[in-house]
């Protein structure tokens, strides 16, 4: 097919002749065979957003459209679509409009057609290329009266050819593929077998290696194609195709030294165009959808607010922040311009593969026509190679760019020499996480057979293959060669539902799954140790200790009385269950969000001494005591009862009867009175040596610590709080 990079003029000659319907029992014709190859070429055409244009004609037709059939010259010659992007409507044409004729052409005829379509239609515009590809089987007559006038004018147009044929045919033995290098995925060998092929289709052969060999010699014969391996090169949809734009710099080392430079994308990550639009579901029509935006506020009335009223907010916590227009201006980055500026140098080993972050990687190669700058950049890299050192630099794309900054290492090849620039870290950007070795539980510890039947997994399954006698390495899995299933995948089902809007989508093509499956080699190569190690790491099922826990559990009255919660309690040892534990996962320690279940948690599994626990228990309760709210007031009585209860569990009541008269004191002091009532109401007392045997606070002494203590100053605040002596206050102020 046309190569791409360049703007051409494409025209796709297909022979529709009555001969091309026939076919072998249970083989597709040539005719749909020919249909699937343009189709391919088309649409990967179409989603690759290409400039190329693209004419069709067909010969065999029953009726005659071309401007130079005159009498009986150029007949059943039918130019069904003129020089133009190609879109969806083409291949729509392709697809349902385009039927077998009754008649037959000379492909000769056709060809002159085609040149005649290309000279006339692409005078004014600017192509690189021309390129005619032509679908037949050869079976129509033709005449080689103009085969000379033909090639001749070819080669003064520069015009190229490909033959796409039913069958394959080599050099020299009448077999193999030729393939295009740009498309070509390793695919090996003709689907079908080569049948018998009549006279005519011999005295074609024939002609048409004379014509690719005339034009472009014994590489022409590499420009003939079969159907059936045009369409397994044609089965990946092309990437979208974009032009690499230059960024002119000046990479500047201190106040002295500055080179003119111009860098370019060597590789970025694919994205898919985000081209969603909402449309009317009848008309298919933007225009028939209007949006309406209105501000309305919070209220009963939902009052309506222009929008020159409204300001943008940034939500930080429970508060919004509001941000005018000019706060975001002031906000903004501003440099004095586009920036690549080096920082410093230091050792290549300091630099990890793990720091490489971004999107993109940039290549810096010296201004074009700017020999000092070249000698200089030259110097500079050759420098870093040498020593095996990188560049620090600070990067800004333009003045409105927020800043990066990044490595610079050399990069020499033997055509060019360049520097390489990737994106580092920030301090913001870098994740710390920390695991426990697994050598410290010895059951962990790999034994040496098992070390060995690891090692020879990952070498069975080493994607590179060395040659040691030619010095050869060859890539098992070249993944820069592999189209992204997602782009293949959102092209062939945008293709299904605009040719066809009412069928469902299709399944996804078998060819897009193979693409990331391992290389067959390597998956043979890899079963043995394989085998080896499901003998050495054997598989245990293991098996729940406790039964499993339904919702009923889970959900049911924890106030129940009778003998079945009691047995309840005794299975399970008395934990408490709930959908929070459940959140939490395994707790280490006493959070803010559930301190009483952490503190149960931890005095039960023992992770935790109760010294270690009551203490991060009691900050949180004063943590609580110090907002003053009524809520974390509650919380604060949770903590308490629990405390008491795995007090009196774990023989630590001397421990929690410290603690409270300590709360009862610090209350006393921060004049928290309303929330030693609810510890009175709540009746939370002293923990008395009939409920433990250590304790020795009896019943009274314990019912006399809850009662309040007269103060003779609450009248007084009493009074203040109701009416407050206003005067006095304002003299003091």
């Amino acid at each position: 097919m046309a190569r791409s990079g360049t703007k051409a003029a494409v025209v796709l000659c297909m022979d529709v002749g009555f001969a091309m319907s026939n076919s072998f029992p249970g083989e597709e014709s040539p005719f749909e065979l020919a249909k699937k190859v343009m189709t391919m070429f088309v649409q990967r055409q179409v989603f690759a957003e290409s400039k190329d244009e693209i004419a069709l004609v067909l010969f065999g037709t029953d009726g005659t459209k071309n401007a130079l059939a005159h009498e009986d010259q150029y007949q059943n010659i039918t130019v069904h679509r003129h020089l133009m992007l190609p879109d969806f409507d083409l291949l729509e044409d392709i697809e349902s409009r385009i039927q077998p004729g009754s008649q037959q052409a000379d492909f000769l005829d056709a060809l002159v057609v085609c040149m005649d379509v290309i000279q006339q239609e692409t005078v004014g515009k600017k192509f690189e290329k021309r390129h005619i590809e032509v679908f037949t089987d050869l079976s129509s007559p033709f005449s080689k009266d103009q085969l000379d006038a033909i090639l001749h004018n070819l080669r003064k147009s520069s015009i190229t050819l490909q033959f796409f044929l039913p069958f394959p045919i080599g050099k020299e033995d009448g077999t193999g593929d030729g393939g295009d290098d740009n498309l070509r995925l390793d695919h090996h060998g003709p689907s079908f077998p080569l049948k018998e092929i009549t006279e005519q289709q011999k005295e074609g052969i024939r002609m048409v290696k004379r014509v690719m060999m005339a034009l472009e010699g014994e590489d022409g014969l590499d420009e003939i194609y079969s159907f059936s391996e045009s369409l397994r090169q044609l089965c990946v949809f092309k990437k979208t195709e974009k032009s690499s734009m230059a960024w002119s710099c000046q990479l500047t080392i201190g106040s002295n030294l500055s080179i003119r430079i111009v860098a370019y994308k060597s590789i970025q990550q694919g994205t898919a165009k985000k081209s969603w639009t909402v449309v009317d579901a009848r008309t298919l029509k933007k225009e028939d959808i209007r949006k309406e935006t209105v501000y309305c506020l919070n209220d009963d009335d939902e009052t309506e607010v222009p929008k020159e009223d409204t300001i943008q907010g940034f939500r930080y916590g429970s508060d919004i922040i509001p941000f005018s227009k000019v706060d975001e201006e002031q906000m903004k980055y501003k440099s004095e311009g586009k920036c690549f500026s080096v920082l410093g140098f230091c050792r290549s080993s300091q630099i990890h593969r793990k720091y490489y972050m971004g999107n993109q990687v940039l290549k810096v190669f010296a201004a074009k026509d700017d020999e000092a700058a070249a000698v200089a950049l030259s110097s500079l890299i050759h420098a870093l190679d040498e020593l095996h050192m990188v560049a620090i630099v600070r990067y800004a794309y333009s003045k409105i760019s927020n800043p990066q900054v990044g490595v610079a290492f050399p990069y020499i090849k033997d055509t060019y020499e360049c520097l390489v620039y990737v994106q580092l870290p920030f301090m913001e950007d870098l994740r710390q996480y920390m695991f426990p070795s697994l050598k410290n539980n010895k059951k962990f510890i790999p034994t040496e057979a098992q070390l060995s039947a690891v090692d020879a997994l990952i070498d069975s399954m080493s994607l590179v293959k060395e040659d040691e006698e030619e010095g050869r390495i060859e890539d098992l899995f070249p993944n820069t060669k592999i189209p992204n299933p997602q782009f293949q995948r959102l092209f062939q089902c945008l293709l299904c539902r605009a040719l066809h809007p009412q069928k469902p989508l299709p399944t996804i093509q078998q060819h897009i799954l193979n693409m990331l499956d391992p290389p067959t080699e390597v998956t043979a190569r890899c079963q043995i140790p394989l085998s080896k190690i499901k003998t050495l790491f054997p598989l245990t099922e293991v098996i729940k200790k406790k039964d499993q826990v339904t919702a009923q559990d889970i959900f049911q009255d924890n106030h129940e009385e009778g003998p079945t919660s009691k047995k309840l309690k005794t299975e399970e040892g008395g934990d408490h269950f709930s959908l929070s534990s459940l959140a939490e996962g395994r707790v280490t320690r006493v959070g803010s969000v559930n301190p009483a279940e952490n503190f149960r948690t931890l005095v039960r599994q023992k992770t935790s001494s109760f010294e270690e626990a009551s203490h991060q228990l009691i900050n949180h309760i004063e943590q609580f005591l110090d907002t003053n709210e009524t809520l974390y007031f509650m919380k604060s009585m949770d903590c308490i009862r629990a405390f008491r209860e795995e007090a009196i569990q774990c023989s630590e009541e001397q421990r929690f009867n410290d603690f409270l008269k300590a709360l009862r004191e610090k209350v006393e002091s921060k004049q928290l009175n309303h929330f030693w009532e609810i510890v009175f109401q709540d009746g939370i007392t002293l923990i008395t040596k009939d409920e433990a045997s250590g304790s020795s606070v009896t019943a009274e002494e314990a019912q006399k610590f809850l009662a309040p203590k007269e103060n003779p100053s609450e009248d007084t605040a009493a009074a203040l709080e109701e009416g407050g002596d206003v005067d006095d206050l304002l003299d003091l102020i």
